[in-house]
């Protein structure tokens, strides 16, 4: 019903019909918050079915803790006692949002060396920060720029154990393996035998800090057999790995600054890079320095607890393994009791079990590893891909799913950090001839744009900022949003605007100059993507609203490009990859990487500019012809996106659940690729976005559960959901 509602409400607006606009709004958002089912969901039985559970050394199968901000990833002990048993898997990682680390720039490269000038046609030459195909100083500028700043591994923190003769217990002396992640309360508890003898570790993360918590108990302990190590790794500043270079022990400084007698500080120092870990425990111990960068705690009763806080600036206090635990119990129970919800446990289809587990955990992957003060990695929190940065074309993967389940304060968070950056964003757009702003592609904290010979000229990132920012006013209808966005909004359609080019003997706007969602196709010959129209329809459409809602009149320049912007080029009834792509159903260029031009109508609601004929023509196609093998994780959601739109729920579902590599969701829920990328949170995100709309639908639909089949095998149980634009 508020879906309907919200675009009534929308429509009377432009009508001015402020009074009765007004009412409805109070309807809406007395509505919003209704259950879809006769009774309330048992939500925590639900989730309670789906709580990872381990039982051997697996590379793929460690399990984190965290809040967004910041992540542990441990392995069967509970601790990372073996990392270089899951290098090469899911690393055992311990990283933050603000640890990052850059090579000295010895010979003093300027970013200035990485640009190029290009001529697409825009009227003007335009620079761009990319890579070169020789080697030289050039290229050389654009290495360094690309792989500095890269995130940190913030160290290792694990259990080392000594068997009855003295020796280390490797993993071969492990036996007995239980583990189990308690998603509800966010708690991991592993129990385990080490040479025979029993070991029972808790692991939690602080809600509140960087911080991770543990309690042990063993017998080992009172025998002098167990302690907990902490040894941290210099930067390798690698594309795709762990972070961990153990083999350059001279090149950073561990200083053991403070000591109590329940504490110790120390002080990490790798080139410019500063930062602090406190470690507070209870009862006796002793702390001892076994090599550089490698510390033993070492406790003297069975039932210890401890905390490793890890900070940016000296911290002057730390919590307790309780004080922890209280604080993860609190956040996680109402993370889980507020916001969305589905239960899939009426359905007979035998994929509804399945459906559900990546459900709840991809929930849980994506608050812990993705709801935090800048936009995430690909990878998250747990290792490190593209240097540790983020790709600002997978916000929108990473981000939207928590305002459809209704949780958008956690996409919020990750908002602000655009207004700090938007100074090299609009330097970006002034350096190639453009009005406003233009986000960077794959960048860090400081907003600095990595040079690439693809992500350079992508830009569908553009739009998400104006995506995002409706989601959280369609979700609060208050002037404090508009006022808070309504400048990087405007901002953001201006460079849009500007790089719209008009095509005067066809009296058109035309975009061009553009490596597309689907990156397989070159700038130089690209002409008229069809997602990139239509998101720059719907984001200037956006803008246009944003504009009233601030008392301004529309922006008559936008309003020419809404109304003359081309439609979606087709041939033979299939729509295109791009205008310029005529041979897109022959040419294997064409049919292999992401399946973009489905995101035309899924990602985004129906426009003038496309025809849901041809589309239903073209999804026909791309099921049954498309290189399945070469997709990524979000491209799966994307395709049932479109298929529920297009009144094709069996196809939805499928699409979800498609058996290809690139879909798969590992015990612990990440979304597994290759052999480089075993995590891939955009697929998670997608999975949550796109259940989220085949339960509430989107505007203008009138069906509950419009994506799921009605033939009796789909009894979908959901609450507090928001339908999609």
């Amino acid at each position: 019903m508020y879906n309907l509602l919200y675009t009534l409400i929308i429509h009377l607006v432009f009508m001015k019909n402020y009074c009765f606009s007004f009412l409805l709004l109070f309807v809406l958002v007395a509505s919003c918050g209704q259950t879809k089912t006769n009774e309330k969901i048992d939500r925590k039985a639900v989730v309670a079915r789906h709580c990872p559970h381990v039982t051997a050394f697996d590379s793929l199968s460690s399990l984190s803790v965290g809040n967004g901000n910041f992540c542990f990833t441990a392995d069967v002990t509970g601790l990372q006692s073996f990392p270089e048993l899951y290098a090469a898997g899911m690393p055992l990682g311990t990283q933050s949002q603000w640890g990052w680390h850059s090579f000295p720039n010895v010979n003093k490269y300027q970013l200035e060396e990485t640009l190029k000038v290009y001529d697409f046609g825009h009227g003007h030459k335009e620079l761009y920060a990319t890579q070169f195909n020789e080697k030289g100083r050039q290229q050389a500028a654009a290495d360094y720029f690309r792989s500095n700043p890269h995130r940190l591994h913030l160290g290792i923190v694990g259990l080392e154990m000594v068997d009855s003769k003295g020796n280390l217990v490797r993993p071969e002396g492990i036996t007995g393996i239980n583990q189990r992640l308690n998603v509800w309360g966010g708690v991991l508890d592993s129990r385990f035998l080490a040479d025979g003898v029993s070991v029972s570790v808790q692991t939690v993360a602080n809600s509140e800090r960087d911080a991770v918590a543990a309690k042990v108990v063993s017998p080992l302990i009172k025998s002098g057999r167990l302690s907990v190590k902490f040894h941290f790794p210099y930067p390798t500043g690698a594309h795709t790995d762990d972070a961990c270079n153990w083999n350059l022990p001279e090149k950073h400084q561990t200083k053991l600054i403070e000591q109590g007698e329940h504490y110790a500080l120390f002080q990490r120092m790798l080139d410019q890079t500063v930062y602090y870990v406190r470690v507070d425990w209870t009862g006796g111990a002793k702390i001892t320095e076994k090599a550089p960068h490698y510390f033993l705690l070492t406790p003297e009763d069975n039932d210890f607890s401890f905390s490793a806080t890890f900070a940016e600036n000296k911290p002057e206090t730390g919590d307790s393994f309780e004080q922890t635990v209280a604080k993860s119990t609190c956040y996680w129970e109402q993370f889980w009791t507020n916001g969305g919800f589905v239960d899939f446990s009426a359905c007979k289809d035998e994929r509804a079990a399945e459906l559900e587990r990546r459900v709840i955990l991809s929930q849980y992957l994506m608050a812990i590893q993705c709801a935090g003060a800048v936009p995430p990695q690909e990878t998250g929190l747990t290792y490190n891909s593209w240097f540790g940065k983020f790709h600002l074309e997978m916000h929108w993967w990473h981000a939207v799913h928590f305002a459809l389940w209704n949780r958008t304060e956690l996409m919020e968070r990750s908002l602000d950090w655009y207004a700090s950056v938007e100074p090299v964003a609009k330097d970006i757009a002034q350096r190639q001839g453009f009005d406003g702003i233009r986000w960077m592609k794959m960048t860090d904290p400081s907003g600095l744009e990595a040079p690439s010979k693809v992500g350079s000229f992508l830009i569908w990132q553009q739009p998400h900022f104006i995506y995002m920012a409706e989601l959280v006013y369609r979700k609060k209808h208050s002037p404090e949003v508009v006022e808070k966005y309504k400048d990087l909004v405007f901002k953001t359609a201006e460079f849009m605007a500007s790089f719209a080019t008009y095509d005067a003997p066809n009296h058109r706007y035309v975009l061009k100059g553009v490596i597309p969602a689907q990156e397989t196709l070159r700038a130089s010959e690209t002409v008229n993507p069809p997602f990139e129209l239509s998101y720059w329809h719907y984001a200037l459409s956006v803008a246009q609203l944003w504009r009233e809602r601030a008392g301004m009149t529309r922006e008559p320049k936008w309003e020419e490009i809404i109304n003359q912007l081309s439609p979606l080029a087709s041939a033979n009834g299939l729509y295109l990859a791009a205008e310029t792509a005529l041979d897109t159903y022959t040419d294997i260029r064409f049919t292999s990487d992401h399946p973009a031009v489905l995101g035309a109508l899924g990602i985004l609601p129906e426009s003038r500019l496309l025809q849901k004929d041809i589309m239903t023509n073209t999804m026909d196609w791309i099921w049954d012809n498309w290189n399945w093998d070469k997709t990524w994780g979000w491209d799966f959601p994307m395709v049932a996106m479109c298929a529920a739109r297009l009144g094709q729920p069996e196809r939805a579902v499928g699409a979800l659940l498609m058996d290809k590599r690139t879909n798969t969701c590992l015990v612990n829920g990440h979304n597994y690729q290759d052999n480089r990328l075993r995590v891939y949170l955009p697929g998670n995100g997608g999975l949550l976005t796109t259940v989220a709309m085949m339960c509430a639908g989107w505007d203008g639909n009138t069906t509950n559960t419009p994506g799921f089949p009605k033939d009796g095998n789909w009894d979908v149980k959901w609450e507090d959901l928001l339908p999609m634009p």
